[in-house]
């Protein structure tokens, strides 16, 4: 019998294990019962949230794909609980290594737009957002998109109503050796971002707000070609709401972040299938 092509679900459980076992120890530590590995719960926890579906739902249907299991070394499947203790135990830190090795899967330009959207944040508990007076009903998600492979190089996720402005700093620090041009709409123009980015050898190519005939002249010598590629972010900020739907479940903030963490991760997984 003809063995049958491996599907892209297996070639993404494939490549989340490699990226797993590089980013964490095989196990939490050394008191526990060594049943599951931390890289085991980091690929399940990946796979939910591509899924869009829940630790119950996904355990169910991980019963009927034997070669998923056999990649991931499962002799037995963990219960639900299990997977959401895991979830709780692995700090956002983890997933943001593993999110910036899962960028080695792409052949990355340098060309970088950043870009900023809203997450419906509705399963937060009403009952949190009430005693911490917390009124906005979205996450600000800020995105650094390589424009070339449209891949996500960093994130950042707030519940406040910083602005554009303050933002793309830290991202700009955190990631200097990945970008070469930087690509950003009015939002982002500020003289501060503008020397952040020359001071790490970043070309900043940022629309100015046109307060006079002076700053309508510089956004009409700007690279229309080059900067027109910043609408890949926008693209990507389409895409996970579309391909990964309403991934945003957890009912605490803290956790949300970590989870739209993961969503970026899977899509740099898949942008490389």
């Amino acid at each position: 019998m003809k063995a049958l092509p491996k599907s892209q679900i297996l070639r993404f459980t494939e490549k989340a294990i490699h990226l797993a076992r590089r980013a964490v120890s095989r196990y939490s530590s050394k008191f526990s019962k060594h049943r599951y590995t931390l890289p085991q719960h980091v690929v399940l926890l990946c796979l939910k949230v591509r899924k869009n579906t829940t630790y119950r739902g996904l355990l169910d249907e991980l019963i009927e794909m034997p070669r998923i299991r056999r990649v991931l070394g499962l002799a037995e499947l963990p219960t639900p609980s299990t997977l959401c203790k895991a979830f709780n135990r692995l700090d956002m830190a983890v997933w943001r290594i593993i999110l910036i090795l899962s960028t080695t899967l792409l052949p990355t330009s340098g060309v970088v737009g950043v870009d900023a959207s809203g997450f419906d944040r509705s399963h937060a508990s009403k009952h949190y957002t009430k005693r911490a007076e917390l009124t906005i009903q979205q996450l600000k998600v800020t995105l650094l998109v390589d424009a070339k492979v449209n891949a996500i190089l960093d994130l950042h996720v707030t519940t406040t109503r910083k602005h554009d402005s303050q933002i793309a700093p830290s991202l700009i620090k955190r990631n200097p050796e990945d970008i070469d041009i930087l690509l950003g709409d009015k939002g982002y123009d500020d003289q501060k971002i503008r020397r952040l980015t020359r001071q790490h050898e970043v070309r900043p190519l940022i629309k100015y707000r046109e307060f006079t005939s002076l700053h309508k002249a510089w956004n009409a010598r700007l690279d229309t070609d080059l900067y027109g590629q910043r609408s890949q972010s926008e693209t990507v900020n389409s895409t996970l709401k579309r391909k990964y739907g309403a991934f945003v479940r957890s009912r605490r903030w803290w956790k949300q972040f970590r989870e739209l963490t993961i969503a970026c991760l899977s899509h740099n997984i898949d942008r490389s299938l």
